[in-house]
C-alpha cells in the first residue's frame, strides 16, 4: 500500500506541476504588451499683452519669427455690432507675446480690422501692429 499511496501522490504531484505549467504557459502565450507614448513636452508659457490699445500701424524690425499661433475658440459675440478680432503675436521689444483673441466694437462706423502680420522689408523681418482702419 505504501507503494500505491507514493505513486498516487507522485501522479498527483505531476499533474498539479502539469496543472501550473499549463497555466503558466496560457498566461505568457498571447501576452500584449502596451506602452504608453510619451506625451510631447508642454508648449511654453505664453506672455499676454493688453488687449484694444491699438494705434496707427508702425513698423518695427524683429530678431525672431513668431512662434506658432495659439489655438482659440471663437465664442458667442457679446451682442450686436461687436467683430472678433483674432488672436496673434505681438513683438514687444525684445520677445514676441500673445495676444487674445476677443470681441470688440469697431471705432466708427464702416471701420475695418487690418491684422497685424510680419513681414520682409529691406532684408530685414518686421512686424506691423493690427490697427482699425
Amino acid at each position: 500500500m505504501n507503494t500505491l499511496t507514493t505513486d498516487s501522490q507522485s501522479n498527483h504531484r505531476s499533474a498539479l506541476l502539469l496543472t501550473a505549467a499549463l497555466g503558466a504557459l496560457a498566461l505568457t502565450s498571447g501576452c500584449v504588451v502596451y506602452t504608453r507614448p510619451v506625451p510631447p513636452p508642454p508648449p511654453p508659457p505664453v506672455a499676454y499683452e493688453q488687449q484694444g490699445v491699438y494705434t496707427e500701424p508702425g513698423e518695427v524690425v524683429v530678431t525672431a519669427e513668431p512662434p506658432p499661433p495659439v489655438a482659440e475658440v471663437v465664442t458667442v459675440a457679446p451682442g450686436p455690432g461687436y467683430f472678433w478680432i483674432g488672436g496673434y503675436y505681438h513683438w514687444a521689444g525684445a520677445r514676441w507675446v500673445w495676444v487674445r483673441g476677443h470681441y470688440e466694437r469697431p471705432p466708427h462706423p464702416g471701420a475695418v480690422w487690418v491684422r497685424a502680420r510680419d513681414a520682409y522689408r529691406g532684408g530685414a523681418r518686421v512686424y506691423i501692429r493690427g490697427f482699425w482702419r
